[in-house]
C-alpha cells in the first residue's frame, strides 16, 4: 500500500522561512523513503483571515527546484477537484480524505 506523510509545519510557531526550508527537506527525506504522497498541515493563520504561511507553501510548491520532488499538490479547501486523481495515484489518502476535505490549513502534495 502507499504510504503517506503527515509533516506538521506549523509546530514551535516557526517563521516563514524556516517553513519553507522545513518542508523542502520533509517532502524529500518522505520521498526517498517511498511516500506516494504528504500532508503539509501548514494552519490558515490565528486570525481565521490567512496567516503568511499557507500562501509560501502553496508558491514553493510550484517552485522549479522541487520539481523532481513534488508530482502535484491541492490546498485542502479544493481537495474536490482534484480528490479522484490523488486517491488513484495514492489509495492510502482515503483514510485521511475526511479531514482534508474543505480544510484549510492543510494541502496534499503528490509525491513523483
Amino acid at each position: 500500500m502507499s504510504k503517506v506523510k503527515q509533516i506538521n509545519l506549523e509546530m514551535g510557531l516557526p517563521s516563514v522561512e524556516e517553513v519553507v526550508g522545513r518542508m523542502k527537506n520533509e517532502l524529500s527525506t518522505a520521498k526517498m523513503s517511498g511516500c506516494k504522497a504528504a500532508i503539509l498541515i501548514h494552519g490558515y493563520g490565528s486570525t481565521g483571515s490567512g496567516g503568511a504561511i499557507k500562501p509560501a507553501v502553496c508558491k514553493d510548491l510550484s517552485n522549479p527546484v522541487l520539481v523532481g520532488i513534488v508530482k502535484d499538490w491541492v490546498a485542502g479547501e479544493n481537495w474536490q477537484v482534484k480528490k479522484t486523481i490523488f486517491l488513484a495515484t495514492c489509495p492510502a489518502l482515503k483514510d485521511h480524505a475526511r479531514r482534508i476535505d474543505g480544510n484549510r490549513g492543510i494541502t496534499v502534495v503528490l509525491l513523483k
